[in-house]
């Protein structure tokens, strides 16, 4: 299949490849969701601007106490920027987030009353919120579809032949085209669990991986599915290796 895929594929072809793997991946990771804390929409603007060059992880780990210091859009325009700092500075380039952590408080405290706006032209106008945080924060914050293209996301739907694409927004257009609207949030959430547990940037987890007959770059990585096993990650590792057929749960 593999092979056949990377001799080229009617659109037809391709749109029922991508269907399976989107089932497939439903499967693997039935839990999927954004892996960034939070409870409210500005909560979940602040916790993704942190997230660039960061972790969610690391994020998770501050966000308490910042969350319960600035509880408010007007809390951040207001906030003393030292102290905002060594709040956010584990989460790397402290200074410019809090900056845009600033600036954004300021202006919605400007522009919409102290209110995350629920619509991507008002959201990209905002400091440190381009499009793939914006699209992050409707799908999650205000049950509005999109498409977040991170890394492993752009990564991983050029692996599979779904575009050639570099640019994130031609990224989002391309491969938005193939999915159905309403399915756009959670298929980002699938694509990006697989990108982190399984296909890896550099050495992904292919001898292990359930889309292997789906991809045209299956090899990239070990084949040998023990040697791949050892390489899928996260707290899903035991249900993925079973349902490569590596061992029950």
């Amino acid at each position: 299949m593999s092979a056949r895929i990377a001799a080229g594929e009617s659109p037809i072809g391709r749109a029922r490849r991508v269907g399976r793997i989107l089932r497939a991946l439903a499967v693997a990771y039935p839990d999927a969701h954004c892996e960034l804390d939070f409870t409210n929409p500005l909560e979940l603007a602040v916790a993704t601007i942190l997230s660039a060059q960061s972790t969610d992880k690391k994020v998770n780990e501050i966000s308490p106490a910042l969350f319960a210091r600035y509880r408010t859009a007007a809390d951040y325009a207001g906030a003393d920027r030292a102290e905002l700092e060594e709040y956010v500075r584990q989460t790397g380039f402290y200074r410019n987030k809090a900056n845009a952590l600033m600036g954004l408080g300021a202006a919605l405290v400007e522009r919409f009353d102290g209110e995350v706006p629920g619509n991507l032209d008002d959201l990209v106008t905002l400091p440190g919120i381009g499009r793939k945080t914006a699209n992050v924060i409707l799908g999650n914050a205000f049950g509005v579809p999109g498409i977040t293209v991170d890394t492993h996301f752009g990564r991983l739907v050029r692996r599979w032949g779904w575009t050639a694409e570099e640019d994130p927004v031609k990224v989002e257009h391309e491969v938005g085209a193939l999915i159905p609207k309403k399915d756009w949030t959670m298929a980002s959430h699938h694509v990006i669990f697989h990108g982190r547990r399984v296909c890896h940037a550099k050495k992904p987890a292919c001898g292990a991986c359930t889309l292997a007959m789906d991809c045209p770059s299956f090899g990239l990585g070990p084949t040998d599915p023990v040697a791949a096993g050892k390489l899928v990650k996260g707290p899903e590792a035991p249900h993925l290796l079973q349902l490569a057929g590596l061992g029950g749960e």
